[in-house]
């Protein structure tokens, strides 16, 4: 299982990296939340996270995580006791809290209850689905990772299934709002097509695209 870790405080960051590691996890640990927030994308099993950390907060990236993926676990670490620090948590989606100082053993109950997914795959249909722990499409037995900009639009469609997706919305939330041209989302649109090879992807005149499955 790959887990993310965001904790600023180094020594903690280690100690917990290594616990982890000895129970076999896959661990990828940050102590600042700019990188932990591009890195989101990566195919995480759990995610563990620190609120005050440097550059952006663990409120902020659990929001994001919360716009990719909605089953993922995460788990916050904070010596807040502030209710209103523990209500955003719950409201913004984290499915459990644990106030520092903790045991380490707690938090390997908590991850061992919360982020043991068994079905990571999304399908498209019988014999396609997208696997967002390794980040692959895999299309009658034939397996192909993504890219970043690939990941997220993808993320994207199966978040609003036969549902039309704007120009705007793949722009603010594949290129976060940056401004893009329309030639380039057509561009990565044609990218994934080839990628999904079926005709998943429908083109709405003028307004954007939808993605067609059962």
């Amino acid at each position: 299982m790959k887990i993310l870790l965001l904790e600023d405080n180094k020594k903690l960051n280690e100690t917990i990296t290594k616990r982890l590691k000895l129970k076999n996890y896959n661990v990828v640990s940050f102590t600042d939340g700019a990188d932990a927030y591009e890195n989101i994308t990566e195919g995480f099993s759990c995610f563990i996270l620190d609120i005050n950390v440097p550059n952006i907060d663990g409120i902020n990236i659990l929001k994001k995580i919360r716009e990719y993926y909605k089953i993922v676990p995460v788990i916050i670490i904070s010596a807040s006791v502030e209710l209103d620090v523990i209500k955003q948590s719950y409201d913004f989606g984290c499915n459990d809290y644990l106030k520092k100082p903790f045991f380490i053993d707690e938090l390997e109950i908590k991850i061992e209850k919360l982020c043991n997914i068994q079905d990571s795959k999304i399908y498209f249909d019988e014999n396609s689905y997208f696997d967002f722990k390794s980040a692959t499409v895999v299309i009658d037995n034939e397996e192909t990772r993504l890219t970043k900009k690939e990941k997220l639009l993808i993320n994207l469609f199966l978040s609003k299934k036969n549902q039309v997706i704007t120009y705007e919305s793949i722009e603010n939330y594949v290129w976060e709002g940056s401004f893009v041209s329309l030639e380039s989302i057509r561009s990565l649109i044609r990218r994934l097509r080839k990628i999904l090879e079926k005709d998943y992807i429908q083109t709405v005149v003028d307004t954007g695209y939808i993605f067609k499955c059962t």
